[in-house]
């Protein structure tokens, strides 16, 4: 049986996270990520664990889960969101410097990305998300 996930929604204040993130890039292209986020999903933006800031959620073979999300690591912006839909690798080509792991898209700084592709990349992932995971 699958263990439970230690990733949860907690009641953390995401401002109070964004706000101590120390990187002063890192902390402003959190807030800038948070902004677009929560335009495009609709959703309240709330803490995943001590780090992981997620909008709206679904059940997938793990657990609960949000359907997308971000954290503003040390190393870098980690985006997390659906992978390999149609048009996926197209978008990834358009975006600018970048590195993908599994379910992860890994960026150093806003600045380095082409915020058009990046608004795209959310919207088509979380639209597949809803068609793959449906409420």
């Amino acid at each position: 049986m699958p263990t439970e996930p230690k990733t949860k929604p907690t009641d953390a204040s995401v401002a109070d996270f964004l706000d101590a993130v120390e990187h002063p890039g890192r902390r402003e292209d959190g807030k800038a990520v948070a902004a677009l986020m929560s335009e495009i999903s609709g959703e309240k933006a709330v803490m995943w664990g001590p780090s992981i800031v997620g909008y709206g959620s679904y059940k997938g073979p793990t657990g609960d889960w949000p359907r997308i999300g971000f954290s503003p690591r040390k190393a870098n912006l980690v985006l997390y969101m659906m992978t390999g839909f149609k048009g996926y690798d197209a978008l990834l080509a358009r975006l600018g410097k970048h590195r993908t792991g599994s379910s992860c898209l890994y960026l150093n700084r806003l600045t380095d990305v082409d915020m058009d592709a990046l608004r795209e990349l959310a919207v088509d992932s979380l639209k597949a998300m809803r068609e793959k995971y449906p409420a």
